[in-house]
């Protein structure tokens, strides 16, 4: 199909400037095809920006890119109303969300009204100025990046705002080789490829609708609610253990995200239907950030990604 030809020609651009990130680009693609938002996390220099900056490049789409400050205010980001003279009158001066693709670079650098006025435009597709209301242009996706290791100047995010989040992806550092062709390639100071524009709203809108058509059997769509349901009361599942730790489990949209989530797996693996293996690689995507471990588990050095690999491992499909 044209589509997935022009799927294959994205990662192939986004390798030829990003080395070693395929998942991350998987990931990406997973947010734009689903209208969900994702939120990436990793240290400083392992080119989450670098990512989103050379998609919004490969899609032809609006692209704003938003530097998160803690003296950011909500106009800085949404837009205010100004005076104008002409007509003397205020008029909507539109802010930088006005966009498809938001990069929200270091979005925990930003205070609480700021946050408030995103998680509007990521849950409601709109934008509030004085009196009126605006809705976003379609498609519309919030990337956010955040660094995990500095704290100072920080603002963490609300709960709220956090399960917003479609995925939440941990970047890593690359491997030797990996590294070394960055190296040999960030070195050359003539350095500057341009990645080709693929993608257009059309053909987005067009992905989605088949991505729409992808089957997923009755049995999977079980065990997905019986993951959820596992991260909420593990003690039912036989998992004493991680019943010690969870304060919380993950919300109905995580049983939403990962039965979309699957399907797009699968069609960028050439399918038309689920399988097991789609719902549990994506799955530690889905559920990382929406878990919600106590002080005991921190105590014993238990961390969310370990009860959800327990969780994988012990709830049972056809359960």
């Amino acid at each position: 199909m044209v589509s997935r030809e022009k799927i294959k020609l994205v990662f192939e651009e986004m390798g030829r400037v990003v080395v070693g990130h395929e998942k991350l680009t998987n990931r990406l693609l997973i947010g734009l095809f689903t209208g969900g938002h994702v939120l990436l996390e990793g240290v400083p220099g392992l080119a989450k920006t670098l990512s989103v900056n050379t998609l919004s490049k490969i899609l032809k789409l609006d692209f704003h890119r938003i530097q998160f400050t803690p003296d950011l205010l909500p106009a800085d980001l949404i837009g205010t109303m100004i005076y104008s003279r002409k007509s003397d009158d205020f008029e909507v001066k539109k802010g930088p969300v006005f966009a498809n693709i938001i990069l929200a670079d270091e979005v925990n650098r930003a205070p609480a009204k700021v946050q408030s006025a995103l998680l509007e435009a990521m849950q409601e597709k709109q934008v509030t100025i004085g009196d009126y209301t605006y809705p976003l242009d379609k498609p519309f996706l919030v990337l956010a990046t955040q660094n995990p290791v500095e704290q100072e100047g920080t603002f963490p995010l609300p709960e709220a705002q956090v399960d917003r989040f479609m995925l939440k992806v941990f970047v890593d550092y690359l491997n030797k080789e990996q590294e070394l062709e960055v190296m040999r390639k960030m070195s050359n100071m003539d350095f500057n490829y341009q990645p080709q524009a693929i993608l257009d709203k059309d053909d987005i809108f067009k992905i989605k609708k088949e991505i729409n058509d992808i089957t997923i059997s009755e049995t999977l769509e079980r065990y997905i609610i019986e993951l959820i349901f596992a991260t909420r009361k593990p003690g039912d599942y036989g998992l004493r253990e991680e019943a010690r730790y969870v304060q919380f489990g993950a919300s109905p949209r995580a049983s939403i995200n990962l039965n979309l989530a699957a399907k797009v797996l699968a069609y960028l693996d050439g399918r038309d239907y689920v399988l097991p293996e789609d719902i549990k690689e994506i799955a530690p995507d889905v559920l990382n950030h929406r878990i919600m471990l106590n002080y005991e588990a921190e105590a014993d050095g238990i961390t969310t990604m370990q009860v959800i690999d327990t969780i994988l491992r012990r709830v049972a499909i056809g359960r």
